[in-house]
């Protein structure tokens, strides 16, 4: 399930108390039609593949499935729900892989890679998987930023 409201009450992690190979807290997403659908329309990808079943299958796709910009997306949410309303994300660069099809849990998990201190930020570069039972649906790395 997916909490679909920020804690900003919540504090950011302190950068001091993050280390190279700390793992970033996983994230699970129960994918649905639903989920897919509203996801790529928010983002403006009309595309039939991302909402239109029949026409997903007729295109050799096992159903609908999840747009780019919503797999970024959903990234971005995994790495500022695990390191608070104070962090930016800076870059994301991801590979696609497997479909994110519905019925499937999509299961986030990364690893500090590195952490450097720039301009009074600390700057936190993450390895960032996405996999479901088909294998990795994204896989690579993104930069976030923390004020320090």
């Amino acid at each position: 399930m997916i909490n679909n409201f920020a804690d900003l009450s919540r504090q950011s992690l302190n950068p001091a108390g993050i280390a190279v190979g700390d793992t970033v807290t996983p994230m699970d997403i129960k994918l649905t039609h639903t989920i897919i659908t509203a996801t790529a329309l928010a983002s403006m990808d009309f595309m039939p593949v991302h909402h239109d079943k029949d026409y997903a299958l007729a295109q050799f796709a096992p159903d609908i499935f999840l747009n780019i910009l919503s797999s970024n997306g959903f990234v971005s949410k995994f790495l500022t729900d695990w390191a608070g309303p104070n962090a930016w994300v800076k870059k994301i660069n991801i590979k696609l892989g497997v479909p994110a099809v519905p019925h499937q849990v999509l299961k986030f998990t990364g690893e500090v890679l590195s952490k450097n201190t720039v301009d009074n930020e600390c700057h936190i570069e993450v390895s960032v998987q996405a996999a479901n039972d088909s294998g990795n649906h994204a896989i690579g790395t993104a930069l976030i930023t923390l004020p320090l």
